[in-house]
């Protein structure tokens, strides 16, 4: 089985800089720490039902249905480059003109959309009868938006109602807030005591107070 992997919110040096340095002062091995430094950013994860630290590959399925009623669908009289056209005479072929033109990611910033990158964007389009057809960023015409997850298709793809939209991607917060990396302090401290300390004899932390104080700096990050 292969061991999870991810770039934790906070690093060892972050972590051993203030009040828990005596903590953990035993745990020496590289191995141990990174092991915990990870554990801590998916319990902030896990905590948030969201994406924080970088990720890449993440697959999602999406279906197809709804057509905004204030999108400008009428588009036999309106020029386009030769992609457009194609595509818009593909969909005509098939009786269809009224396409998809957007969807939403599921994992994007919640805040500081700044510090969010989006990378290796690929939508696979399943139709519903059968064919399919990747979409790479250069057939969008917005997106995805990192404080929003939305991806807006270039008119004249072919996305009709139904089809399933395999989204695969890359993102998470390239420049970590500081707010996360204190969440993950607090949150690396309670697993911490909670093994070497469960009782607090010998270094008087609460882990269950650690865990909360945590959660409570994570919940402007709640899905």
């Amino acid at each position: 089985m292969a061991a999870d992997t991810v770039t934790p919110l906070l690093t060892w040096g972050q972590f051993t800089r203030g009040a828990f340095k005596d903590l953990v002062r035993s745990i020496t091995d590289p191995l141990t720490q990174n092991e915990w430094l990870i554990e801590a950013t998916r319990l902030c994860e896990e905590h948030t039902d969201r994406r924080l630290a970088p990720f890449t590959g993440v697959v999602e399925t999406h279906r197809a249905d709804g057509i905004d009623p204030d999108e400008y669908m009428d588009s036999g009289a309106m020029p386009l480059d030769l992609a457009g056209s194609l595509g818009r005479n593909w969909a005509a072929s098939f009786g269809s003109t009224a396409m998809i033109r957007r969807m939403h990611l599921a994992e994007y910033a919640t805040r500081y959309p700044d510090m969010w990158q989006y990378s290796d964007v690929s939508i696979d389009v399943v139709r519903s009868y059968g064919g399919d057809e990747v979409l790479t960023t250069a057939k969008l015409l917005m997106g995805p938006q990192p404080d929003t997850g939305f991806v807006w298709f270039q008119l004249g793809q072919f996305i009709p109602a139904a089809s399933v939209l395999q989204c695969t991607y890359g993102g998470g917060y390239q420049t970590v807030p500081a707010s996360l990396t204190r969440a993950g302090k607090y949150m690396l401290a309670s697993l911490a005591v909670t093994e070497l300390d469960p009782l607090g004899q010998n270094h008087g932390h609460d882990p269950d107070m650690l865990r909360s104080m945590a959660e409570e700096i994570l919940t402007p990050y709640v899905r």
